[in-house]
């Protein structure tokens, strides 16, 4: 029998075992910060921390998903090749024309001319325009969303999707297996059965070692109707009180002209990228008046590079006079905040318009621990009050703006598929303005003064948070 010391000695070992082999592992997988948060957890309870990391500690996916995103990425560049009538150019010297190659070659959608731009941010309205479009369907309906709700919502949509089916229409349902638990769980079998073709993304429980990474989730939120019609933004489908005393307010862009084709083409990929089947986009929609020059971001793990990250960054490099970011979570990575700091010091107007109400507590403490370097560079914040301002999008000077589901925190720009839609159009920027402008009515402003004044212990909670700003 060992002697009792021994156990002792052997759990000692082993714990400086783990901190060592996480020392030596860990910097070589992942980002500097990524890393210094993975190895203080590590360093407190090694044994806890180890299988986490294991778990949640580098973002990869399955080597099948990342050839499919390759070949999907192929085909998008071949298909735009002999469709040069409409691509759009930008002045030379102007800040589209920096930003359209960088968000070319990263994310394989070239800048398309005659686009028409709606820009919706009531939620009532937006949904409503999405229901009738799809009752308006004559060939095909192509939903990709983050979140469904079994609510009044949920049913709504399911309806308008059996009734195209009922017209002949070939209906296709994408939703992230974790976000649309709910609304997976109620419609899945009754629209199989009305004929809708439902799949999963990114399938959780014992299958997800052929996905990737567990908390990899598909964040987007597109819906494509026939080559006519399309829309991309922040809105789920779910009533706006899905998060409890947090009323949702979004931005949703209903786009029409050739940018409806790209977005199919994201639908595509991920249709590809998750059941192999190859679907067949038609380039053929009509080019409008309106004629709105229109860009595609898509971004996640699958990509070589994190788009989503370098678009925005980029654009707030790119800003001469004035940049406003909205955004319900704000944990930025340090070359966002330092982007953020350059552009304010360099005197640019730097706005910030974040959510009052937060869903997830520590994120918010997280964000908190920002906002006094960043007022003291002359960065502005302000907390919209009346609803949970959900909505992800920014304007830069008066003639580019971002749309879509891309937050601005790590998780958004590393572990999440998104997408974004930028317009070089200085109409849909004066738009843009006119919802910023509401939102600041109704925002409490944040001030150095004040916000020095703050409480200790909200300091220290915020710098804990702070702290796990990788692990979100």
């Amino acid at each position: 029998m060992l002697p009792d010391w021994w156990e002792g000695t052997w759990l000692l070992a082993l714990d400086w075992l783990i901190r060592l082999a996480a020392l030596c592992w860990i910097p070589s997988r992942t980002t500097p910060g990524a890393a210094r948060s993975w190895l203080l957890l590590i360093g407190f309870v090694p044994l806890l921390g180890l299988p986490l990391y294991l778990l949640f500690g580098h973002p990869w996916l399955s080597r099948e998903r990342v050839v499919r995103q390759t070949q999907a990425s192929q085909v998008i560049r071949e298909q735009q090749a002999p469709l040069g009538g409409l691509r759009w150019t930008p002045t030379p010297g102007t800040s589209a024309a920096e930003m359209v190659p960088l968000v070319e070659n990263q994310g394989d959608f070239m800048p398309t001319r005659g686009n028409a731009v709606e820009l919706m941010d009531d939620y009532t309205t937006s949904l409503r325009a999405l229901i009738d479009d799809i009752d308006g369907a004559q060939k095909r309906v192509h939903l990709l969303y983050y979140l469904m709700f079994d609510d009044e919502v949920g049913d709504a949509v399911a309806a308008a999707l059996e009734r195209a089916v009922a017209r002949g229409v070939r209906c296709r349902l994408l939703l992230d297996a974790v976000g649309a638990k709910r609304g997976l769980r109620r419609y899945r079998k009754r629209l199989l059965a009305a004929g809708v073709d439902v799949q999963a993304l990114l399938p959780g429980g014992l299958r997800w070692r052929r996905s990737g990474r567990m908390d990899l989730r598909n964040h987007r939120k597109v819906a494509v109707i026939d080559n006519r019609v399309a829309y991309v933004g922040s809105q789920n489908l779910a009533l706006p009180g899905f998060v409890d005393h947090c009323p949702n307010r979004e931005l949703v862009a209903r786009v029409r002209g050739p940018a409806v084709n790209h977005l199919e083409a994201v639908f595509a990929s991920d249709w590809f990228i998750e059941t192999g089947q190859r679907l067949v986009v038609l380039p053929d929609a009509q080019v409008c008046e309106q004629d709105v020059a229109a860009q595609l971001v898509p971004s996640g793990p699958a990509y070589p590079f994190e788009n989503a990250r370098d678009a925005v960054n980029a654009l707030i490099h790119l800003a001469r006079e004035r940049i406003v970011m909205v955004t319900p979570y704000f944990v930025p990575d340090e070359a966002t905040l330092s982007a953020l700091r350059i552009a304010a010091v360099s005197g640019v107007d730097v706005q910030l318009i974040l959510s009052a109400s937060n869903n997830k507590a520590v994120t918010a403490w997280a964000q908190e621990a920002y906002y006094e370097e960043l007022l003291r560079c002359g960065v502005k914040i302000a907390l919209y009050r009346p609803h949970f301002l959900h909505a992800k999008h920014l304007s830069v000077d008066d003639d580019i703006a971002l749309v879509g589901s891309i937050n601005l925190d790590i998780r958004s720009f590393a572990l999440n598929a998104e997408i974004g839609m930028l317009c070089y159009d200085a109409g849909v920027v004066a738009r843009m303005r006119q919802i910023e402008a509401a939102y600041l009515a109704d925002s409490h402003h944040v001030l150095a003064e004040t916000w020095r004044q703050r409480p200790a212990w909200h300091r220290v909670r915020e710098g804990i948070a702070r702290l796990a700003d990788a692990l979100m």
